[in-house]
């Protein structure tokens, strides 16, 4: 699934600067205040922009803290809601391309934040279209051996794609391929909106996506659990607190 233009999906440019080391306390700080206003109920546009303006922060420093925030009620609702191991379950819910993108960018050197509620996300957005990069089939096999080998998953996985995304036909047969090849019990499908099919389903759901642990039933972090490990290899920007999920 190689793409002639992209071949990665790795820093954007001046990244290593906005999230240096000595960037960090003010980021933190700013999640902290963002999710201070949450919880008294300020609105997130002008919130980000109030928090923004405050620390003087950069576009993608303003979406990092945008992305690591949480309101008190959220992470309370996140955590109760968390499963620890997903070894137990029938079948697991895949939130595509919210997975296999964070693991992309970590393969391929580009920021990995840790957010309040201790999941990893990227920065990177899909705008209609998917192109895949040298990582993709290596993301994909990450995957199968952390739920398979590591954490004797032994039930079905099932991932769902967004149908309007370009690609996501060609990213479903490789994602059956690898499975195949494997011997993992997975099905790959397109439909028009991911989120809301997941939030439906009554078993585990793999997603780091804030709108979907907000209201699914049961959710796993597994883009976290393949990641930790690999945490020193990687540049993770953490933004979480002492307190946020462990």
């Amino acid at each position: 699934m190689g793409d002639g233009n992209v071949r990665h999906r790795g820093l954007h440019p001046g990244d290593d600067e906005i999230f240096r080391e000595d960037q960090l306390p003010g980021l933190r700080a700013a999640v902290e205040d963002y999710s201070w206003l949450l919880d008294r109920g300020y609105a997130e546009p002008s919130t980000l922009k109030l928090v923004g303006d405050r620390y003087q922060l950069r576009a993608r420093q303003r979406d990092a803290v945008s992305r690591c925030s949480a309101s008190t009620a959220a992470l309370e609702r996140r955590s109760a809601h968390r499963a620890k191991v997903p070894g137990l379950e029938d079948a697991i819910y895949i939130d595509g391309y919210n997975l296999l993108i964070t693991l992309e960018t970590a393969l391929s050197g580009g920021v990995i934040l840790r957010a309040r509620d201790g999941c990893f996300r990227d920065l990177a957005s899909l705008h209609g279209t998917y192109r895949p990069v040298e990582e993709t089939t290596p993301a994909i096999e990450l995957v199968g051996e952390a739920l398979h080998d590591r954490l004797a998953f032994r039930g079905k996985a099932f991932w769902y794609l967004d149908a309007p995304v370009s690609n996501s036909g060609r990213l479903a047969g490789t994602i059956r391929e690898a499975a195949a090849r494997r011997g993992w019990t997975w099905e790959a499908s397109l439909v028009p909106d991911p989120d809301p099919v997941l939030v439906d389903q009554q078993g585990l759901v793999s997603s780091s996506d804030s709108w979907i642990l907000d209201r699914c039933q049961k959710w796993f972090n597994l883009a976290s659990e393949i990641l930790e490990p690999r945490r020193e290899e990687i540049f993770v920007v953490d933004l979480s607190p002492a307190k946020g999920i462990k």
